[in-house]
């Protein structure tokens, strides 16, 4: 692997073209200004974050901050990295002033490819902004290169800082330049050629002498840029000691950068999200609820009103301030008119795009992260403007969860022609409106028509009678509301019994988070019975959670009703029940045992709660003669080997025989299986292959979790853990490769060889991606904390505090795994033989 920064390899685009804008929003892009871990500009117009204050965030590994040497360091791994990011912007630049010269000089030929009034507009500013960047560089560069701890920079970053005016005159001529540009290629071939491809040189010590990028492309780096330079500020105040001569320097740089980026963000306005909900009638309303509805390919979200006679579909209409909200029909369906058709009925209905599992984590994290950024405001006594700024975006981002993440299919069919489609995240809601409509068809109803004016009428009364009044997001809950558990539920389900006749039964269980239900277990299928004997324990990651349902089914082997849609679930629902998770009640050691009854049927299961700090210790194994909690150095060293017996042999059953399985890694194994594992490998025992290849494979990818759990200290160490969390902080990519690689570096050798191992098998698992579902977020989701977490430290927290906790740690964990996980592949020769820019202990 070569770890020199290629273009595309630390620069927020690479040679690719510019984002493409979301529908609807403004042509220009909205600059985020918000320090975020993701140091790109967001296309989309929702993330409007404000200037954060430079300190470090709590619970960071920024501790150790404290050791000024230690600050000093990661100085220069920030700046090392912002430097070659520099080079080859200042690259870019070149590129597109190159063909400049001779256009300008054609243009007053009998011939010209372009005006020279185009030739000013699409090439306008470009001139000043390499300067200033060429000069910013050539200062900066011999600092860097001749390192010492009392060098100063910050009065380049100043200066930089107040030449970003010329920026704010290209953001406002961007949107004419791309436009003249584009009319220019489509109407004169020379110029179409020339801003197809134009050559950007490559790094000083890269490989790669030149690459090609479009004009397109070229012209969007500077918006880019503008935000890097406020990222950098950030990191280095992060790392800069505050009785340090640069530190009130890089302040006032980064006052004038966010304000800056402020006064842009005012001028461009992102777009505003239409929050769309509900309407209704003067029949009686006996179920209404906001469903997701795909309507001509796009996500909408509807409120959805059951009426005795009739189900309607509506929007909340927008209405000025103050004004009586007012809902919108959509489309309405007379019960006598409505068939739920079967699935291979349906086959001419829109397939279903679906949102890949890591955008909604990325979500998920995000929210959790503003999260624990209200509770800070609201323990520091924050002001309530901040409060409501952090609530807005959370509501955005959830708005976006709660659209996007639905994907079981629940379809209506009006007999007279048309069909519509509804996404939900759970099936047991689907059950629920299936059921309600069939109970009402059984009535003698009519079918009719609606005059205009009955609706009107009809619709007017749903704002009155709506049941549920508020989008099901958790910025919508009152402060005083419970806010769920955090950590682990064990359930084991035991048995189930009340069937008529024999079937092939089988268990899911699901619980809500982020406002919403999702599956998130399911057991075998027990063949042929009436009274199914389970008894399978699983252990589900609660996210705010405050219910657990559990719907039993009957598994359908009839091919013929298959469809082919993934997500369409043909198995019938024999019963589905709920309980509500109470904190006090859960929250003992001890296994609790309930029965749900549904429809005549009665399931037996157990449960019990772990919180997060709770279920997060690792503890030393007593004996050493085993592998499980003994030191990775000292089993290797045991076993003469480079990788442990128990990691290659696990990997290579689920390499075999487990790559296609759903949810590889993430679907708990049976938790008596894995128990069973675990003592044959740490015996020892002859018999480990036979019973490997015997074993169900989640029960296999579940004892190579644990194994790495039960390490006594995580497989990437606590000595390094605060530098992963820096590292992986660090906005700046360039910086944050150099450093990440360093890190890696200095992992002790067992170690290192094991984590890349691993690393690669996961990337093998990821690439299967489209029949796994295990996309390389989910895998990093799974194994981030596991391979991370401090073996102590963290357990002390408060109880109230672990959400708080788990949303910065974990967060960070997650990503320094995806970081790996997403980085092209890494050699251990090729790691301890480059020590790029430089090498010290971090």
């Amino acid at each position: 692997a070569d770890f020199n920064y290629g273009a595309d390899e630390y620069d927020a685009e690479g040679n690719e073209e510019p984002k493409v804008l979301p529908e609807g929003s403004e042509t220009m892009p909205y600059i985020d200004e918000s320090p975020t871990m993701s140091p790109q500009l967001s296309a989309r117009g929702q993330d409007s974050g404000d200037g954060v204050s430079p300190t470090p965030a709590d619970g960071l590994g920024t501790g150790g901050e404290r050791d000024a040497g230690k600050g000093l360091e990661m100085r220069k791994l920030v700046l090392s990295g912002f430097l070659a990011s520099e080079e080859i912007y200042i690259n870019q630049l070149e590129a597109l002033l190159l063909p400049m010269k001779p256009l300008k000089a054609t243009a007053t030929t009998s011939q010209p490819v372009l005006t020279l009034q185009q030739i000013e507009t699409i090439f306008y500013k470009i001139q000043d902004i390499y300067e200033i960047h060429k000069e910013f560089y050539d200062n900066l560069c011999p600092k860097v290169q001749q390192w010492d701890s009392n060098v100063t920079m910050g009065h380049l970053f100043q200066k930089l800082a107040s030449q970003l005016g010329v920026y704010k005159a290209f953001v406002d001529n961007y949107k004419i330049a791309l436009e003249t540009a584009e009319k220019c290629s489509q109407s004169n071939y020379q110029f179409q050629k020339i801003s197809e491809e134009l050559k950007v040189k490559g790094p000083k010590d890269s490989k790669e002498s030149h690459t090609s990028v479009t004009m397109e492309a070229l012209l969007y780096k500077p918006i880019d840029r503008v935000t890097r330079s406020t990222l950098v500020l950030h990191d280095l105040l992060k790392h800069t000691p505050a009785d340090h001569p640069d530190y009130p320097l890089l302040q006032d740089a980064l006052r004038i950068s966010q304000n800056f980026l402020s006064s842009i963000n005012e001028d461009i306005d992102p777009r505003r999200t239409a929050v769309t909900t509900p309407k209704g009638e003067t029949r009686q309303l006996v179920k209404d609820g906001f469903l997701v509805e795909l309507s001509e390919g796009s996500r909408k979200l509807r409120h959805v009103f059951l009426f005795t006679d009739v189900l309607l579909c509506a929007k909340l209409k927008k209405t000025a301030v103050g004004k009586h909200q007012q809902y919108d029909c959509k489309w309405y369906v007379p019960l006598a008119d409505l068939v739920f058709p079967s699935p291979e009925e349906s086959e001419h209905c829109p397939q279903v795009h679906v949102i890949p599992d890591h955008e909604l984590e990325d979500m998920k994290m995000k929210i959790s992260a503003i999260k624990s950024d209200v509770q800070k405001e609201k323990a520091n006594k924050g002001q309530s403007r901040a409060i409501e700024r952090l609530k807005k975006k959370m509501f955005e981002n959830e708005f976006w969860l709660l659209l996007n993440s639905p994907a079981i299919p629940f379809r209506i069919h009006n007999r007279n022609g048309k069909s519509y489609l509804f996404l939900l995240s759970s099936d047991y809601e689907r059950s629920e409106w299936r059921e309600a409509i069939q109970k009402l068809q059984k009535k003698d109803l009519q079918a009719f028509v609606l005059s205009s004016v009955e609706l009107q009428v009809l619709t007017g009364s749903c704002f009155k009678l709506r049941t549920v009044h508020n989008i099901p997001v958790t910025s919508n809950k009152d402060d005083d509301e419970s806010p769920g558990l955090y950590g682990f539920l064990h359930v084991i389900v035991h048995s189930a019994k009340g069937f008529k006749q024999s079937a092939n039964l089988y268990c899911t269980l699901e619980v809500d988070s982020f406002g919403y239900f999702v599956s998130k277990a399911k057991t075998r299928v027990f063949r042929d019975t009436t009274e199914p004997q389970w008894n399978e324990e699983f252990e589900i990651e609660l996210e705010g959670s405050q219910s657990l349902r559990i719907l039993c089914y009957e598994k359908c082997y009839d091919k013929t009703k298959l469809n082919k849609d993934n997500n369409e679930i043909v198995d019938k629902i024999m019963g589905k029940g709920q309980i509500q998770l109470d904190p006090q009640a859960v929250q003992t050691k001890n296994w609790h045992m309930d029965v749900i009854e549904m429809n005549g049927i009665k399931v037996e299961f157990s449960m019990k709660f772990t919180s997060r700090d709770m279920s997060l210790k690792r503890t030393p194994s007593k004996k050493q003669t085993g592998v499980f909690g003994v030191k990775i150095s000292v089993v290797t060293k045991r076993e003469r080997s480079k990788v442990p017996y128990i990691v290659r042999q696990c990997i290579e059953e689920v390499e075999k025989r487990g790559i296609e399985e759903v949810g590889i890694y993430r679907i708990s194994g049976v938790a008596t299986d894995i128990q069973a594992l675990k003592a044959v490998f740490d015996a020892n025992n002859k018999d480990i292959l036979v019973m490997l290849s015997d074993m169900d494979i989640n029960a296999i990818a579940g004892t190579l979790k644990l194994y790495f759990r039960e390490l006594p200290e995580p497989l990437l160490t606590d000595r390094l853990y605060p530098a992963f969390m820096e590292g992986i902080a660090l906005s700046d990519p360039a910086a944050k490769e150099n450093c990440m690689m360093h890190l890696l570096r200095s992992l002790p050798d067992p170690n290192l060889i094991t984590f890349l191992f691993l690393l690669e098998h996961l990337k093998r698992v990821a690439e299967k991606e489209p029949i796994n579902k295990m996309s390389l977020h989910n895998l990093a989701t799974v194994f981030g904390p596991t391979l991370l977490r401090p073996s102590e430290g963290e357990s002390k927290t408060h109880l109230t505090l672990a959400s708080d906790i788990w949303s910065h740690d974990v967060m960070a964990q997650v990503q320094v795994l995806l970081y790996y996980l997403q980085h092209p592949p890494i050699s251990f020769t090729e790691l301890k033989r480059n020590t790029l820019y430089f090498s010290t202990d971090v």
